[in-house]
C-alpha cells in the first residue's frame, strides 16, 4: 500500500510539472515552429521509451512470474496493448477535442468554446500518462516507478509550455494560459490513482494494466504527436525531439532501475 500512495503522489508531481514548464509564458508569447516540433517530439520520445522499458518489458516479466509461459505472457501484453489503444481510439472518436495543428476531432460541437476542446484533448493525452506512473509504482519496484515518474514529468514541462503558448496565440492572457496548463496536468494524478487502485484490488491484473497503459501511450504517440509535428512541416525537428526524449528516458530507466 505504501508504494500505491507513493505512486499517486508521484503522478501528482509529474502532472504539476506541466504548470512548471508553462511558466515562461509569463514572459514570452510565441515559440518558433522548430522549437515546438522539438518539444512535442521530446514528449513522444519519452513516452515511447517508457512504453518499452518501464511498462512492456517489466509487465512481461511479471506475467511470467505469475506462472504464465513466455507465449502466454506475450499474449497478455499483446491483448493489453490493443485494449489500451482501443480505449483511446474510442475516446478520441466520442469526445470532442481539438489539437493545436490538426484541428478539431470527434463529434461536432459548435456551442463548445474552442478552449475547452483543447482542454479535452490534453486530458485524453495526460490520463494514460498518470495511469502509467501509478501502475509503475504498483509493480513493487520503487526505482522503476521513480524513473517513469521523472521521465513523464520531464516530458510534461515542454508540453505545458506548448499548451500555454498556443493559448496565448488565441489571445488569452498569460495568467489564464498558465492556469489552464496547470489544470490539464492535474488529470495525471487522477489516472495515477485509478491505475494504483485497480492493482491494489487485484494484483494479478498488474501485467494487464501495464500493457493497457503502454497501448494507450502508443496511441497518443502515433495519433497525436507524430501527426502534430508533420502537420507544420517540422518532421526533422520532431524526429530530433523523439530521439532525445527516448535516450533520456532510456537512461533514467537503466540508471535508476
Amino acid at each position: 500500500m505504501n508504494l500505491i500512495v507513493v505512486g499517486s503522489i508521484a503522478s501528482l508531481i509529474a502532472g504539476l510539472a506541466t504548470g512548471i514548464g508553462a511558466l515562461p509564458v509569463l514572459f514570452v508569447k510565441t515559440l518558433t515552429d522548430r522549437l515546438q516540433g522539438i518539444f512535442l517530439g521530446f514528449g513522444g520520445g519519452v513516452m515511447l521509451a517508457a512504453t518499452a522499458f518501464s511498462l512492456i518489458a517489466p509487465g512481461t516479466d511479471l506475467a511470467m512470474g505469475q506462472g504464465n509461459t513466455e507465449t502466454q505472457a506475450a499474449l497478455i501484453m499483446v491483448l493489453g496493448i490493443l485494449l489500451g489503444g482501443g480505449f483511446l481510439w474510442l475516446a478520441h472518436n466520442n469526445f470532442p477535442h481539438e489539437h493545436f495543428f490538426k484541428g478539431q476531432e470527434g463529434p461536432s460541437t459548435p456551442n463548445l468554446a474552442r478552449i475547452w476542446l483543447f482542454v479535452v484533448a490534453i486530458t485524453l493525452h495526460n490520463f494514460p500518462e498518470g495511469m502509467a506512473v501509478g501502475v509503475g509504482f504498483s509493480g513493487g519496484s520503487l526505482s522503476s516507478g521513480i524513473a517513469l515518474a521523472i521521465g513523464i514529468g520531464l516530458q510534461n514541462m515542454p508540453e505545458g509550455l506548448v499548451v500555454a503558448i498556443a493559448l496565448r496565440s488565441l489571445n488569452y492572457s498569460s495568467l489564464y494560459a498558465l492556469g489552464v496548463a496547470c489544470l490539464t496536468g492535474l488529470v495525471e494524478p487522477i489516472g495515477g490513482v485509478v491505475g494504483a487502485s485497480i492493482i491494489s484490488l487485484a494484483q494479478p491484473l498488474l501485467p494487464w494494466a501495464m500493457a493497457f497503459a503502454a497501448g494507450a501511450m502508443l496511441f497518443v504517440i502515433s495519433d497525436e504527436i507524430i501527426p502534430e509535428t508533420s502537420r507544420k512541416g517540422i518532421q526533422q525537428e520532431g524526429t530530433l525531439g523523439i530521439m532525445l526524449g527516448f535516450v533520456v528516458m532510456m537512461y533514467l530507466d537503466v540508471a535508476l532501475g
